[in-house]
């Protein structure tokens, strides 16, 4: 075998261990610009899909459903199927197994000697390198903005959209409850999803360490209890216990008591009423009079199929409005609501860029994109751009000091500390200072000194070990006085040190 399974096990467990030290690594790191920031995040998304997909290989070797792992420990222990001398046990078992094992690789490393190149952290570290490949399209501007004019189109070509302005729109297009329940169709739920694809992936492209699975699991948890008590923004009491729903705008049929009372409201309203809940609205307006005035002494849930429309609503044997449809489309609307929050800026900044646009002349465009990049680069260029030459310290405003300073507070002279961890101070007073500081204070707890006067100026690990005994011996601690030390115990059971003892044993006393 060229890996055993435990050596595998192994080196799962150190990649992991390498992903996450280069996470902590990048975190660390300040970004230099938005383009970098971003960057910084799918990199670390990716270390951590490695680490996810790692933890789960491991996963499934420690849950050992095909009993590898088991009978590779046993091998170890000398309960394998290698060939035992007759008469052999205990050590001697676990001896031969062990050379057994160790002939085996050597004769692989024999036959495949690249194999003996070991992993190192130069492999992980082009991780920190690698430059992701995000794709926007030029309206979004690299995350800036949303591009939704395909949605834009979608929506005013449809039955429930309106007609309105781009910016308009981005404004409003998650305002879904002022669209009638009675539109809310088929083409709706189609639209939605479309919408909420977008959302989805402009929010892994622009935000990739958003947990979007957990929030949309929360949210579908969450969607279900309000559902069964009506409490759905938008859907209140149109549960399945609660029955099939009614616009008020709809006809009232108390009012009515034949079907030519009911003629005289017009076509176009019992139309309106009959779609409203489900049923046929063609034919003429006796037939749709007729067919409206069917529901003055039947209900809804037990009238005859064949008048209601295609598509409409549909009941079981029990009554039961089958609203599987209507659950979907709300559970989206809270999704949707729920991404309008997350990108609220987004939306924001994209309404505003939506208005200015138009009023801007092609030249004025241009000059704006191309203002845009340079202040993107900018940023990445401001060290590359700035002249100095002498490598001086970069003061309070990002420009660097003046040499005569630089040279008064003698910052050209470097002090290592072997107690701060070979950390380096640059000048005097900064060499000085840090006695008091907490990295030094953690390095002197660490060796178990006390961090007094005494050991200013003094930077190495052994001097300062030694300056300690020799203070030690001085005031007398760790030494042994059997005089003081030393206790005695009298008849009556008292107890005194040596010198008292003796003492009081001469007198007579004891």
């Amino acid at each position: 075998m060229s890996s055993t399974l435990l050596e595998v096990t192994r080196g799962a467990h150190e990649d992991v261990e390498r992903l996450e030290r280069l996470v902590v690594r990048e975190m660390q790191r300040e970004p230099e610009n938005g383009r970098d920031r971003l960057f910084q995040s799918h990199r670390v998304r990716h270390m951590i899909d490695l680490m996810t997909a790692t933890t789960d290989k491991l996963v499934e070797i420690y849950e050992d459903k095909d009993n590898a792992r088991k009978d590779e420990i046993a091998a170890l222990g000398g309960q394998g199927e290698f060939p035992f001398k007759k008469g052999m046990h205990g050590e001697d078992k676990v001896l031969t197994a062990f050379f057994e094992r160790l002939k085996e690789i050597r004769e692989y490393h024999k036959k495949n000697p690249s194999a003996r190149v070991v992993d190192t952290d130069d492999a992980f570290e082009e991780l920190l390198k690698e430059e992701p490949a995000i794709e926007f399209s030029g309206e979004e501007a690299f995350g800036r903005y949303l591009d939704m004019h395909e949605l834009y189109n979608e929506f005013i070509n449809s039955k429930f959209g309106t007609p309105m302005e781009y910016s308009s729109y981005v404004g409003t297009f998650s305002e879904t409850d002022k669209i009638p329940p009675n539109l809310k169709s088929k083409q709706y739920k189609e639209y939605m999803e479309h919408v909420l694809e977008y959302l989805f992936s402009f929010l892994e492209r622009t935000q990739p360490l958003q947990d979007l699975v957990r929030i949309f699991a929360k949210i579908e948890s969450d969607f279900e209890e309000n559902w069964d008590k009506g409490a759905v923004p938008g859907w209140e009491n149109k549960g399945i216990e609660n029955g099939p729903s009614v616009p008020e705008s709809v006809i009232d049929l108390d009012y009515y008591s034949t079907v030519e009372e009911l003629l005289e409201v017009g076509p176009e309203k019992l139309k309106e009423a009959l779609a409203a809940r489900g049923l046929k609205s063609g034919g003429t307006a006796q037939q749709r009079a007729e067919r409206l005035f069917l529901l003055k002494h039947t209900p809804l849930e037990k009238l005859d199929k064949k008048h209601f429309a295609k598509g409409g609503r549909n009941f079981d044997q029990n009554g039961t409005e089958q609203n599987s449809n209507k659950k979907e489309i709300a559970l989206m609307e809270v999704k949707l609501r729920r991404l309008c929050e997350l990108l609220k800026e987004v939306i924001i900044q994209t309404k505003e860029n939506a208005e200015k646009k138009p009023t801007l002349t092609y030249e004025e465009m241009e000059a704006e994109r191309e203002e845009e990049v340079v202040q993107a680069d900018s940023e990445s260029d401001e060290e590359e751009k700035t002249y100095n030459p002498l490598n001086l310290p970069m003061g309070w405003d990002g420009k660097p000091i003046p040499y005569w300073l630089y040279k008064l507070h003698g910052l050209g002279q470097k002090f290592d500390c072997e107690i701060c961890g070979n950390y380096s101070y640059w000048g005097r007073r900064a060499f000085e200072r840090h006695f008091k500081e907490s990295r030094h204070q953690h390095g002197m707890r660490c060796l178990g000194i006390p961090n007094t006067k005494y050991f200013n100026e003094i930077t190495s690990i052994q001097e300062a070990r030694d300056l300690w005994e020799k203070i030690q011996e001085k005031q007398g601690i760790n030494k042994w006085r059997p005089d003081l030390e030393e206790e005695y115990e009298d008849r009556e059971g008292n107890i005194y040190n040596k010198k008292t003892f003796t003492d009081l044993q001469r007198q007579g006393l004891i």
